[in-house]
C-alpha cells in the first residue's frame, strides 16, 4: 500500500504533463498549466500534500519518503526557480544512486545489510543470502538511476512516461525475481516446543 501512495505524486505529475500547454485567467493572474514546469508544480504540491498527511496519520516518515521528499522538494524547487527541466530529470538517478549508497554502506556500518533491517521481521533468511539480497538492491538502484539518466537525455521525448511506467516495470519485475529469490532461500520458522 505505501508503495502504491508513494506512486500517487508520480502518476499525478505524468497527467499535468501530459495536458496541453495552456494560459488559464484565474483570479486576474495567468496561469500556465501542462508540460513540465506545471508538472513539477503538481508533483511539489502533491508530495507535500501525501507525505504531510502520512506524517500527521503515522507521527513519522520513512528514511525513503524522507529523502523523496527532500529530493522531490530540492530538485522540483530548483527546476521551477531556475526554469531548467534538466535539473528535474536528475532527480531520478540521484535518488536512486542514494539509495544504492545506503544499501551499500550497510555491508559496512552495522551487523546487518539494510535489506534485512527492513524485512527481516518478516522473513528468514541465511546472513550469505541477506547479503546477496542486498547486493541485488545495490545493482537494481544502480541500473535504474543509469536508465533514467540515459532516456531522460537520449531521449527526451518519452522520458515522462519511462520515469512514469517503465521504473514502474522495473521495480515490478524486480520485485517478481525478489519474491522468487526469497521463497527458494527462505528458512521456517522454528517450531514451539
Amino acid at each position: 500500500m505505501k508503495q502504491i501512495i508513494d506512486f500517487v505524486p508520480l502518476l499525478l505529475f505524468f497527467i499535468a504533463y501530459k495536458v496541453e500547454p495552456a494560459t488559464v485567467e484565474f483570479g486576474g493572474f495567468s496561469l500556465g498549466v501542462g508540460g513540465i514546469f506545471s508538472a513539477t508544480a503538481v508533483l511539489i504540491i502533491s508530495s507535500v500534500i501525501i507525505y504531510g498527511v502520512l506524517f500527521v496519520h503515522q507521527r513519522r516518515l520513512e528514511k525513503n519518503q524522507s529523502l523523496t521528499l527532500a529530493a522531490c522538494l530540492l530538485f522540483g524547487g530548483l527546476t521551477l526557480a531556475l526554469h531548467s527541466e534538466a535539473i528535474l530529470k536528475w532527480k531520478a538517478p540521484v535518488l536512486n544512486w542514494l539509495f544504492a549508497l545506503a544499501f551499500t554502506a550497510s555491508h559496512f556500518i552495522g551487523d546487518k545489510p539494510l535489506i534485512q533491517r527492513m524485512m527481516g521481521h518478516a522473513v528468514r533468511l541465511p546472513a550469505a543470502q541477506w547479503s546477496q539480497l542486498n547486493v541485488a538492491w545495490i545493482l537494481f538502484f544502480l541500473v535504474c538511476g543509469f536508465a533514467n539518466l540515459f532516456v531522460a537525455f537520449v531521449y527526451p521525448s518519452i522520458w515522462v512516461d519511462f520515469k512514469v511506467f517503465g521504473s514502474l516495470a522495473l521495480t515490478l519485475l524486480f520485485m517478481a525475481g525478489q519474491a522468487l529469490y526469497l521463497v527458494r532461500h527462505m528458512q521456517p520458522e522454528p517450531e514451539e516446543s
